[in-house]
């Protein structure tokens, strides 16, 4: 009995010092514990991954002397500029010649045969790449192939012998807060190791149709792109690619899960492949998924379909919501631009739509995405109605001048200045297609669906924009 209170009263106090002093109950032991909240195996990390860590040496050719000539263009005196001996001593009379940019840069080993992935803009337009590995050994390397959309990049060298490999990670399951390490060479420095967290997933910073980054505060500099973001296994689970000028502790790395089907691409092929529905689309915010009905906002609205791609031959039309694929719920316009790039050139694929309200599912067979798509011109302002606004029909010669596809609806040609339509945020160009959900083809259906609304009524302009897709504009009568 006594033996047994004596029991008790040690389980008690250890409980109680426990709780004092953090322990956690989770079955973890204190020393589980710490490395979790400080990590002390960087050093073991560095030294297991460093050895396929390289540092990427650049030569690229520079046309006419490149942007340093370009301050010093003859001026206004021209023929007479007295600068022109200057020129003409340095340079000569043909002008200035061409001269070689070096630049440096990061990869990772990624099997045993010497393929090495890095970023695209590291290598792109390069003469020469020389790499260098952690034992200072220097290899010629060649551009296996690059795909400039997500700046990734994949060159070989031909080593004597197999080289030490990085252990790929899964992008997916790393958490914001979690520890990540750097290794590259900022500013030429090889091998430089620094430390920091996941600031966040998924950023969009606007560099491409397929921004995801995983935005960290580990410390990266110029140098510093191409080389592997790492967690606390080992494990690559990002590509270093782009820093924020005159930001401190904000770096950016694509995530390795986008990489991989991309770099195994560029291995096979020595080019990138994406699919392709043939469509415009946009996301739906604010009084647009209001003026479609749709709950949340989510899908991609179809502003437009190309004539003959795959979207258009399925049945898919303009001002269709893609609210799924192949079962995955859509929930923006990059979201989906995203699921599409990564099916397979001919795949037939389950898209459901939300038209008018009502669901409806087209068997698409996915095409190839081009190599560039052509943007849409910037339409020169011109000039005022009853609302205050002044429309035109699309004629053929306005449709090939403003570069537009479309041949119904009414152009805005003039804003009155503080009129209701200026308030409400009309601008010239604007292509008024639907008013209070009637469809307007020309200018006589644009005064008779005006005409019909009664004055203080509310008017729901769906509105074609330049640059900005579709748009919901609120005008009073």
């Amino acid at each position: 009995m006594k033996h047994k209170k004596i029991v008790i009263a040690f389980t008690t106090i250890l409980f109680i010092f426990g709780f004092i002093f953090g322990l956690p109950n989770t079955g973890e032991t204190a020393k589980d514990f710490e490395v979790k909240m400080v990590p002390r195996n960087f050093s073991e990390l560095a030294a297991m991954v460093s050895p396929s860590v390289v540092n990427i040496r650049t030569v690229k050719t520079m046309k006419g002397g490149g942007s340093v000539y370009k301050h010093f263009q003859p001026g206004p005196f021209k023929d007479n500029d007295p600068f022109n001996e200057f020129f003409e001593k340095f340079f000569g009379d043909n002008g200035p010649r061409d001269f070689k940019q070096r630049s440096l840069g990061s990869g990772f080993i990624i099997d045993k045969e010497g393929y090495i992935v890095t970023n695209n803009h590291v290598v792109e337009n390069a003469d020469k790449i020389k790499v260098v590995l952690s034992n200072e050994k220097e290899f010629d390397a060649k551009i296996i192939g690059r795909d400039p959309y997500t700046d990734i990049a994949l060159i070989k060298i031909k080593p004597k012998r197999d080289l030490p490999s990085v252990k790929i990670g899964n992008s997916d399951k790393l958490e914001v807060g979690e520890w990540v390490v750097a290794i590259g060479s900022p500013f030429g420095l090889e091998r430089t190791v620094t430390a920091g967290i996941v600031s966040a997933k998924g950023r969009v910073i606007g560099s491409g149709p397929y921004d995801n980054f995983i935005q960290t505060d580990a410390s990266i500099n110029p140098g510093n792109s191409g080389g592997p973001l790492l967690n606390m296994k080992g494990e690559v689970i990002g590509i270093n690619t782009m820093i924020i000028a005159g930001g401190q502790g904000i770096g950016f790395a694509i995530p390795v899960n986008l990489a991989k089907g991309i770099i195994d691409q560029l291995k096979n092929s020595g080019e990138v492949t994406r699919g392709w529905l043939g469509v415009t689309i946009q996301d739906l915010k604010g009084d647009l998924a209001e003026y479609y009905g749709v709950q949340g906002g989510e899908g991609a609205l179809v502003v437009d379909v190309i004539p003959g791609d795959p979207a258009d031959q399925a049945g898919i039309k303009p001002k269709d919501v893609i609210a799924e694929v192949n079962g995955k719920k859509i929930k923006s316009s990059r979201d989906l631009t995203s699921i599409i790039a990564g099916i397979g050139v001919g795949e037939k694929t389950k898209v459901m739509v939300l038209r008018n309200g009502k669901k409806k599912t087209f068997t698409v067979e996915v095409g190839k995405r081009p190599d560039k798509i052509a943007s849409s011109k910037d339409i020169p302002q011109k000039q005022g109605d009853e609302l205050g606004i002044r429309v035109s029909n699309i004629t053929p010669e306005i449709a090939q001048r403003f570069n537009i596809k479309r041949n119904t609806g009414v152009m805005v040609i003039g804003v009155e200045l503080n009129s209701k339509a200026a308030e409400a945020g009309f601008q010239r160009g604007d292509i008024i297609i639907e008013i209070n959900r009637e469809t307007i083809k020309d200018i006589n259906e644009y005064k008779k669906v005006i005409k019909k609304i009664k004055k203080g009524k509310e008017i729901a302009f769906l509105v074609e924009r330049m640059n900005a897709g579709l748009i919901v504009i609120q005008v009073e009568k």
